[in-house]
Order: structure tokens, then C-alpha cells, then sequence
């Protein structure tokens, strides 16, 4: 409908009355309309002027306007000139005319007074949203954070009146991160160092960030970001001591003494207390990152979250996640949009992460236009509903008014904030590059450009907030510090500096043992635990199918006999949950298990209410934590390892939904969980469950990757397994948190093994022993000519053709752990069987894939003797997708290995 068609007096005249019964009714427009007639002590619209009406719901259309894309005017760019007109903001595309200027309108929502000139109303429009700052926020669909965002913005012109303190402090802070770059440059020329010159601004905007967040009860702050800044970040607002920063440019520590591989220096993490005001500290630890831009983003919350935990009801006001992003990685990489899905979510919300973009507006030598599809870096972070504020770079006191605006809103409503730094980058990608090759024009304009502290600096000599000469005193005093340190390090013998990590470390060891740990736990407690997991609130109803399965689970505990995969996963969990150790599960439908076998999570048949039987065990027991995670492997990964990291008394499990999907989190694998340690001395407890094994399933619902984990083996990195018993898979869970060490175990668990009548223990496994890496034939006898090592699920067809074709002369033993290689268990094993003239790897992956370039070298020198290959050809593809070809292949392995079936049919799993 055409505004000026139907903005009658009766037409205004109804939409009044609509108005005074449900004023939310009307649109947002109308509302300011009506609202600035009443406080105009006008008493109704059909007694008014009706082009005089007309005029003012266009000047509420006008207001709307602005703060929905004032944005597109505003002056962020330090490299272009500024806008100075939009179409969709002239005064001709709301059919307001030059002379409307001066006639009075009321603007309730925006100016206090009842009525103010048009051109009062455009000034103050064009101050708030169109100056050094531009916001998206009208995108936001609750009003009552539209309402406190203009609240904050609207009356003071969208800035802070900073006083000549405050003033001073901040030139002082730019005056650092400038001083020491180049201190940097002319100490280390052409050392790389991805130097925050062109981005100084940052560091007021983090140092008045973590101030602000203070006051609103932040204690800690966990920081990620990229290369870019890196160090300046950690010298001017973690309080890095200078000295330490440049023993990492100087290489004066002696290699013998270093643990690990290490990492570059601006790579690496760092925990510092930080004095604020008043002596009031607080504790900020920035996350080592790997050169993948953007995936810490969810360690970082998952690290944060843990700490949260830690602090119980306050720990999302205690503890703040902060992420820094370059414009390139942040509109270009998928992680960035799977760790915003995850801020709202039960299993990942953090209390809103501030996120800040250092936008060098451009990546590598990328420009913008060749990088991405919107309008801005920042409009993917659009899908949370948060609000977006696009600052000048060289406006540090605009800067600072958003660092406020953006902790504030974090603390109010508990949501994530964007903070868009348009900057530039003054030299090239690293301190090698030259950027002239590439953007000779862009870098024409920004060699033209002073510093940001000398132009900031001139401004405050010419209003006399400081002299010429103090300014002077600041930057020698800051210099002399760093001289100083450096002369400290400069051609001397240094210590390399310790990593710093959280005190709840300090016990943990990352050590790899083989020492026995005692996992087995007493039978009346298991009897006890089974009891109370069957246990159901009264009046709850479960679904008849899944009561048989839970009967049947308690019934094999009672027994003593057919304890079965899940149900002794949920005996662990339980007896770890008793003895006060809380346990953290998450995964795509982790809650039921992607194979209907876990129900950690009942559901009431007839009101569909929840219960976690894992929860209700004692009054004293430790929390157990289930989470359904989103659609994503990589977010969800890396959340869990950063979750991990920190807490080292917490089993922290990740599922995949098939272990083929892990592949969608290679990244986290490989720069975090599988090198963390040996890169940043960063140890980690994380347990990852990757359903594995043949069953006719297709190219990726068969493979974990099992050779891709071995490959990433070295030094003890990680445990690396293959169970093929719910006992051994009971003794491994509670091994992780009950041995003195931490390392991530990846666990190769079962599908069909989940209902194999073979793949039963007994309850005396669980009461006795421990967990075994090397499980020998019990029933082979000594003399056996024929030795067979497997892992995981093809034990079962092998020991089941054995049976039926009465091949006693061949002994089969699992190889349980893959990695630590089990050489002494091994050994004992192989000794063993002295006449054995056979020794032959049993596999169902290809032999590119699977465990057999892992075990040949190491195994073979053991026997002394040939070590035979049976498996599927090498391939291009981990499974057929044909099941008759899958059947002829593993019916050919069983063949092979054991020999042919008597009778007709097929027994392989």
C-alpha cells in the first residue's frame, strides 16, 4: 500500500486508536509517530494538520531508517574519504522536502524535548550512526535490546566523554604498542612478527574491554587470536614481560634443554595476572594458537566454559571468552560460523564472547572484493541476532566508546558482540613481504599516513589536555624499558620461560607410564550402581521395548554374566561419577547413541520428560553432562579439546556420529590434540569415541581413519585403541581419569559389536584386573603353528571360523592398544609361541589404510621372521558400497586367514 494514498485524517485517525488500545500492534514507525504527537500535547490526530501528520510519520520512517542503515554513512575507513550522502538517506527518498528542515517534529524516542527542528533530528541521526562509528543492530527482533542499544548511543552522539586522565592514559597505550614495533624493526629487521602496525587501536579497545568487564564481575578473560598483533597483545595487555619476548627473537636458550617440538613465537599462549584499578587483579590467558587462522575460536569457549564450571551459578560473569579475527579469515573460514551457532546452545554457551575484528581490509593480498560475498567481514555474525559495531581505527575515542558499548551488552544479555576495527596494515603480510607487487595504490595512501599516537598526540597538545614535552618523557620512558630488557637478553644465555598454564595442572603429569593402574572396582558397588541406574522416578514410563533392554542390562550385572558394550560404559561412568570424578559427553545424538545403545537420557513414553539415570546415583556423586551437539565435527571437536585443557579431573568424551565424520574435524586433530603437547607443552585428557569396523555400510559409515590417527603418532602422543570387550572398554574409561598422567585416547569403538552375543563380559572383569594392551589366545596352546594378530572387530569371525573348522593349530591375539606400541606385551606374546612358523596381520581395512604400515615395522623385527599381510587390496576408497562385494571380500579374509567354512553360509560379522 502507497503511504501517501492512505494517510487520510481517518486513516491516521483509526491507526490512533489501534495505537492507544495495543501500541505494539502498529510497526515500530507508527509507534514513534503517535508517541511524539502525545508528548506534542496534541490531542488526536484527526484534530491535526493532516500533511503536518503525514510530514511526521515520514520523519519516524526517516529515524527508522537511519538506524537501520546509518551505517552506510558513516566514516570507518582510515583509507577512503568519507561518505556524505546515500539515496535511501536523502530527504527526497522519504518525500521530505529542504524547507521540512526547519519545521518542528517530534522525535520521543531519540530527543527529549516534545519538538526540535528537522535539521536537530538529522544531526543527531547522522552524529550517532553516521560519524566514526556504524551500527547493525536493527536486525535484532527484541525490542528491549533495541531500546538499551539506543539508550547508550542516542543522547550522548554514540561517544564517551573521556576525561584528560583517561585522555592520557590512552595515548599512553598507543604510544606503547607503537614504540614497540618499532623497537621490534629496528632490533630485528626483517624477523617476521606480524606487527599490529595500521591496528594500534587495538590495544585500548582490549585494555577497556577487560576494565569494563571488571566492573561488571569478570575476573578472567581467555583470549584467542591469529598471528597478526600477537605479540604487541601479549606485551601491552597480558603484561608479557619484554625480556621474555625477545629471548624468543634472540634464541638464546640452549636446545638441548627444551621439552617438545615448540612452536613460533607468535604462536605461543601465555597466562598473566593483570593489575587493574584499585590493585583489583585479573587473570588473562591467551590460547596458543596454530597458523589456521580461525580454529582456537572454539577452544577458546570450550576453555572458557570449563573455567565457567569451575566457578558454578557466576561462572559466565567470572569468566569472558574474547576472540580476535582478521576480516579475511572471518568472513572466509566455516569454523567461525559453527562456533557463533554454538553461543546459545545448552552444551556451549559461554555468556557471549566479544569478538573483534583487526580488519586490515585485506588478506595476504587478497582485497575484499576477491575474499567475499557481503557487504561486510562482519554480516555472517548477523545469524545470532547480536548487535555489530563498525569503528574507525583512528579514532581511538571512538574506539574506546565501543569497547564500553560491547562488554556492557555482553554482561546485560548474556550474548555474543561484534566489534568491526577498520584499520589498515601499514607494511606487508610479515616483515619479508612487500605489498607494493600486489595493492601499489593502497599502499601508496597508507605510506602517506603518521602514526596513529603522533596524530592523537598533536590533537591533545592543541587542546592542552598534555604538553609537547610530557608526551616526550612518555615515549623515552617507554623506550628505556625496552632497551633495557633487551640488553638484559641481548648476546646472553637465557632461560627458556616455562609455559604458564592454570594451577589445577600442577599434579598432572604428562608422562606416559605403563604402571598399573587399579580400575577394577568391587562387585557389591557395581551391583549397587546397576541397581540404582535401572531405578525409575515413580509414575515414569518408559517405551516397552527399551524397559526389555534395561531389564536385560541389570540382569546381566545380577547374573554376572553377558555384560554387554553400553552397559558397561554406563558402569564406568557411574563408579568414576561415585567416586566424585564429573564426566563430560557430547556428540551429534550422544544422549541415545547413534545406534540406540547408550540412553544415558530417558524419555518418559507418555509425557516425553527427561531423566539421566547417571545423575540421580547419590546425594555426593559428581555431575554427568550430556550434550546432543549441533551438526558439526570441528566446532564440537575443538570445543571438547579447549573444555579438556582445562579441566584435567573431568572426562571429557567426544562422540562421532560414524568415526568416518572425524574427518571434518582433521584440523583440530592435527594442530591440537594429536601436537598440542609437543608444540606448546599444552597436555590434554580428551577421549575420542569413533565408531569403526565392516558391516556392508558404504565408503563412510565403515572407516575411523584408524591409519590417519597412527600416522600422527610419536613420542607418546596419544593413545591410540582397538577393544574388541565392554571389559577392556570399562578398565580404558576409567583409566583416563584415574591414571597420573593425561593424553588424548582415541577409542576405534564398535557397531555390530554392540549386540554380538560373543562381545559379552563378565562381571568378574570389571572386578578384577585392569585393562590389558595386549590380549593373548587363552585357548591357543603354545605349540601353535599358526600365529594371527588382529584388532577390534575382526577378532570375532576369525575366533568363530576357528571354532567351527576346529583349527586348533592357529592362536589369535588382539592387539588392544595400538599406540603406545605394546613392545614388552607383544614380546611376551610372541615368545610364547616358539614353534609358531606363521605370522600373519589380520585386517578388514585396505592395506593402505588400517593398522598395517603402523605394525610392520615394528612388529616384524620382533618375530625374526616374515609377517604376512591378509586384508582388503589397497584402495582409493576405505569400503564398497556394494553389499554382496563387501560379503564376497570379508568372507575372502576369514578364508584367507583361517580357512574355508564346512557348510555353506556366511558367520562374518
Amino acid at each position: 500500500m502507497n503511504l501517501s494514498q492512505t494517510l487520510s485524517a481517518e486513516f491516521i485517525d483509526a491507526q490512533y486508536r489501534q495505537w492507544k488500545s495495543d501500541p505494539s500492534s502498529l510497526p515500530e514507525d507508527w509507534q514513534y509517530f503517535f508517541k511524539g504527537f502525545d508528548m506534542a500535547g496534541v490531542a488526536g490526530p484527526a484534530d491535526a494538520d493532516p500533511d503536518q501528520a503525514l510530514r511526521q510519520a515520514k520523519v519516524g520512517m526517516l529515524i527508522h531508517r537511519y538506524r537501520d542503515i546509518g551505517h552506510l554513512l558513516a566514516c570507518m575507513d582510515p583509507l577512503s574519504a568519507c561518505p556524505t550522502a546515500h539515496p535511501l538517506l536523502d530527504l527526497e527518498a522519504f518525500g521530505l522536502e529542504p524547507a521540512d528542515l526547519e519545521r518542528a517534529f517530534a522525535a520521543p524516542s531519540l530527543i527529549e524535548q516534545s519538538s526540535v527542528p528537522l535539521k536537530t533530528i538529522v544531526s543527531r541521526l547522522k552524529q550517532t550512526y553516521c560519524h566514526s562509528i556504524g551500527v547493525e543492530y536493527m536486525h535484532l527482533q527484541d525490542p528491549d535490546e533495541r531500546r538499551w542499544l539506543q539508550s547508550r548511543m542516542e543522547p550522548f552522539g554514540n561517544r564517551s566523554e573521556l576525561s584528560a586522565e583517561e585522555r592520557t592514559a590512552l595515548l599512553r597505550q598507543l604510544t606503547a604498542a607503537t614504540l614497540f614495533e618499532a623497537f621490534l624493526n629496528k632490533k630485528y629487521v626483517g624477523v617476521t612478527r606480524f606487527s599490529l602496525e595500521g591496528g594500534e587501536s587495538l590495544i585500548p579497545l582490549l585494555d577497556e574491554v577487560c576494565r569494563q568487564a571488571y566492573r561488571s564481575g569478570c575476573r578472567e578473560v581467555i583470549l584467542g587470536m591469529a598471528h597478526r598483533g600477537r605479540l604487541n597483545v601479549l606485551r601491552n595487555i597480558l603484561d608479557k614481560p619484554a625480556d621474555e619476548i625477545f629471548s624468543e627473537f634472540e634464541s638464546c636458550y640452549d636446545p638441548q634443554d627444551l621439552i617438545g617440538s615448540g612452536d613460533v613465537k607468535y604462536h605461543n599462549g601465555y597466562l598473566s595476572e593483570r593489575t587493574l584499578a584499585d590493585d583489583s587483579r585479573m587473570a588473562l590467558y591467551m590460547v596458543s594458537n596454530p597458523s589456521h587462522l580461525e580454529a582456537v575460536n572454539p577452544v577458546v569457549e570450550g576453555m572458557a566454559r570449563a573455567r565457567q564450571d569451575m566457578h558454578a551459578a557466576d561462572g559466565d560473569k567470572a569468566v569472558m571468552p574474547v576472540l580476535l579475527h582478521g576480516d579475511a579469515a572471518f568472513a572466509g573460514q566455516g569454523v567461525v560460523a559453527e562456533t557463533l551457532n554454538m553461543s546459545q546452545l545448552k552444551g556451549y554457551r559461554t555468556g557471549g564472547s566479544i569478538h573483534v575484528i583487526i580488519n586490515n581490509q585485506i588478506g595476504y593480498t587478497t582485497l575484499p572484493e576477491d575474499a567475499r560475498s557481503t557487504r561486510y567481514s562482519t554480516d555472517v555474525a548477523k545469524m545470532l541476532m547480536v548487535p555489530i559495531f563498525h569503528v574507525h581505527g583512528e579514532d581511538p575515542e571512538a574506539v574506546v566508546h565501543v569497547a564500553r558499548l560491547a562488554a556492557d551488552y555482553r554482561y546485560r544479555f548474556g550474548k555474543d558482540v561484534v566489534i568491526d576495527l577498520i584499520c589498515y596494515r601499514r607494511y606487508g603480510h610479515n616483515e619479508g613481504d612487500e605489498p607494493y607487487f600486489t595493492q601499489p595504490t593502497m599502499y601508496k595512501r597508507i605510506r602517506q599516513r603518521p602514526s596513529l599516537n603522533r596524530v592523537y598526540g598533536d590533537g591533545l597538545v592543541a587542546e592542552e589536555v598534555i604538553a609537547k614535552n610530557e608526551i616526550e618523557k612518555m615515549e623515552q620512558a617507554i623506550n628505556q624499558g625496552l632497551d633495557t630488557a633487551f640488553e638484559e637478553i641481548h648476546g646472553s644465555t637465557c632461560l627458556f620461560p616455562e609455559p604458564r598454564f592454570f594451577p589445577e595442572w600442577e599434579t598432572v603429569s604428562g608422562t606416559y607410564t605403563t604402571d598399573p593402574v587399579k580400575t577394577a572396582v568391587d562387585q557389591s558397588i557395581l551391583v549397587d550402581l546397576a541397581e540404582r541406574l535401572a531405578a525409575l522416578p515413580e509414575g515414569f514410563t518408559v517405551h516397552p521395548r527399551l524397559k526389555t533392554v534395561l531389564d536385560k542390562r541389570l540382569e546381566a550385572v545380577n547374573t554376572g554374566e553377558g555384560i554387554d558394550w553400553a552397559g558397561a560404559e554406563a558402569l564406568a561412568f557411574a563408579s568414576l561419577l561415585a567416586e566424585s570424578y564429573s564426566i563430560r559427553l557430547s556428540g551429534q545424538d550422544v544422549g541415545r547413541g547413534t545406534f540406540s545403545q547408550r540412553h544415558s537420557v530417558l524419555w518418559d513414553y507418555e509425557t516425553g520428560e527427561a531423566y539421566t539415570p547417571l545423575n540421580h546415583l547419590s546425594k555426593n556423586q559428581a555431575g554427568f553432562d550430556v550434550f546432543n551437539s549441533l551438526l558439526a565435527e570441528a566446532g564440537v571437536l575443538g570445543f571438547e579439546y579447549g573444555y579438556a585443557v582445562t579441566q584435567p579431573q573431568v572426562l571429557t568424551l567426544w562422540e562421532a556420529q560414524f568415526g568416518d565424520f572425524a574427518n571434518n574435524a582433521q584440523c583440530v586433530i592435527d594442530l591440537f590434540i594429536a601436537s598440542g603437547q609437543a608444540k606448546w607443552q599444552q597436555l590434554c585428557g580428551l577421549t575420542l569415541l569413533l565408531p569403526h569396523g565392516w558391516e556392508g555400510l558404504g565408503p563412510e559409515h565403515s572407516s575411523a581413519r584408524l591409519e590417519r590417527f597412527l600416522q600422527l603418532c610419536a613420542d607418546d602422543n596419544l593413545q591410540v585403541a582397538n577393544l574388541t570387550t565392554p571389559a577392556q572398554y570399562f578398565h580404558i574409561l576409567r583409566r583416563q581419569l584415574l591414571a597420573p598422567f593425561r593424553k588424548p585416547l582415541v577409542l576405534m569403538t564398535p557397531k555390530s559389536l554392540l549386540r554380538h552375543p560373543m562381545a559379552v563380559s563378565v562381571l568378574k572383569d570389571l572386578t578384577h584386573g585392569a585393562f590389558s594392551p595386549v590380549l593373548d589366545d587363552e585357548q591357543a596352546r603354545a605349540s601353535a603353528k599358526k600365529v594371527i594378530f588382529c584388532s577390534g572387530k575382526i577378532y570375532y569371525p576369525l575366533i568363530a571360523r576357528r571354532q567351527e573348522i576346529g583349527a586348533d593349530d592357529t592362536a589369535i591375539v588382539r592387539v588392544e592398544m595400538l599406540h603406545p606400541f605394546p613392545e614388552q606385551a607383544l614380546a611376551s606374546v610372541v615368545k610364547r609361541y616358539k614353534k609358531a612358523v606363521e605370522w600373519t596381520w589380520v585386517q578388514e581395512e585396505p592395506k593402505n589404510m588400517g593398522a598395517w604400515s603402523y605394525i610392520q615395522p615394528r612388529l616384524a623385527p620382533m618375530l625374526k621372521k616374515q609377517l604376512n599381510y591378509i586384508g582388503r587390496d589397497a584402495s582409493a576408497s576405505p569400503a564398497t558400497g556394494f553389499p554382496k562385494i563387501y560379503k564376497m571380500q570379508q568372507d575372502g579374509i576369514v578364508d584367507q586367514a583361517i580357512g574355508p567354512h564346512d557348510k555353506g553360509g556366511s558367520i562374518s560379522g
